[in-house]
């Protein structure tokens, strides 16, 4: 028998608030049963579980999510990231149109932005 994986989990703050702003960055909604306040929240379309805990961040991720835009490309995406909210921690983008963008989520959760689909492709 083998295990699959049902959810990622991220600790966090604001269950509610942290999870509003993935759902606006994947353009998944949050469930149904989930309102401000509550200790869970979940955008079940992307396995994301997040979960209200008291201590704060205090180091680097040891894992974090890379994204790629599928309808637009890779600076675009990181100009909207950014205007929901997002902090650029890192830009590793090349002249050369390779790289990616390390960002943070308003509570400090690192993840990257890489090439869009379209930039692949081409």
């Amino acid at each position: 028998m083998t295990s699959k994986i049902r959810h990622t989990t991220v600790d966090c703050a604001d269950a509610y608030a942290l999870a509003g702003f993935w759902s606006a960055v994947l353009g998944e909604p949050l469930h149904a049963d989930d309102a401000p306040g509550d200790e869970y929240a979940l955008i079940e379309g992307a396995g994301l579980l997040f979960v209200t805990v008291p201590e704060a961040k205090k180091v680097k991720n040891r894992i974090h999510l890379d994204l790629e835009p599928q309808d637009r490309t890779r600076d675009e995406e990181v100009e909207r990231l950014l205007a929901l909210g997002a902090t650029l921690t890192d830009d590793r983008r090349n002249p050369d149109g390779t790289g990616w963008a390390v960002l943070s989520d308003p509570e400090g959760n690192e993840f990257c932005v890489e090439r869009g689909a379209g930039e692949r492709a081409g």
